[in-house]
């Protein structure tokens, strides 16, 4: 079923998809998808999509000139096997096929008001310190690439994983979990406006950036 799956990517995806990456600040901009593929989600060098009749699996695709395939594919490897993780099936030349993780990004959980419990956030922390322990350094770890499953916590983006360097996006995510979050919308969730979540990042990158 995989070389099935290979050959719809390469036949009936990649040579009608139009993806651009406009701002390696913000997601992808996916200007066509072509029939039946469904978009997915979009990070800021990547989209994602899924075919009906491969329910289980995705395609991460990466934008015309953006880098950084051989890196992710090689993350997944040394990852191995973790259930708050995906897992890499195939690498194409500009595209990976991976396990499809379902779940709501923390992202869209505060956008519709759903409540995103503390187990989630303890086992994101467990999935990142298995990650370290496999000699990885997780980065990038931001409400748009955290997941809530039944309840539990994935990881669906890890592309940064292999990168050097300190990050803090997850230590301050978390840190404004338990100060802001549990005591408001963690007793009382309600859907948070998009423009006041996107306002946030927006200002939590400019300080990141300017501090």
């Amino acid at each position: 079923m995989l070389e099935r799956c290979v050959r719809t990517i390469e036949d009936s995806l990649l040579p009608d998809l139009h993806i651009e990456s406009v701002d390696p600040h913000d997601p992808v901009v996916v200007r066509h998808t072509p029939r039946p593929w469904e978009f997915v989600g979009a990070g800021n060098y990547t989209a994602v999509f899924a075919h009906p009749e491969f329910p289980d699996w995705v395609v991460k695709v990466y934008a015309p000139g953006r880098p950084g395939l051989a890196e992710e594919a090689e993350v997944y490897r040394r990852l191995g096997a973790h259930r708050a993780y995906s897992h890499c099936l195939h690498v194409g030349q500009n595209y990976l096929v991976l396990k499809r993780l379902r779940g709501v990004t923390f992202y869209d959980c505060l956008r519709r008001g759903i409540r995103i419990p503390e187990q989630a956030i303890r086992e994101i922390d467990e999935a990142l310190a298995y990650a370290r322990s496999r000699g990885l350094n997780p980065s990038d770890v931001h409400a748009k690439n955290v997941m809530l499953s039944d309840g539990h916590g994935l990881v669906a983006d890890i592309s940064d994983f292999g990168e050097p360097g300190s990050d803090t996006k997850w230590a301050d995510l978390r840190r404004a979990y338990y100060r802001f979050y549990l005591p408001t919308l963690g007793r009382w969730p309600i859907p948070v406006p998009e423009f006041l979540l996107n306002l946030t990042r927006k200002l939590y990158r400019f300080l990141k950036t300017s501090g």
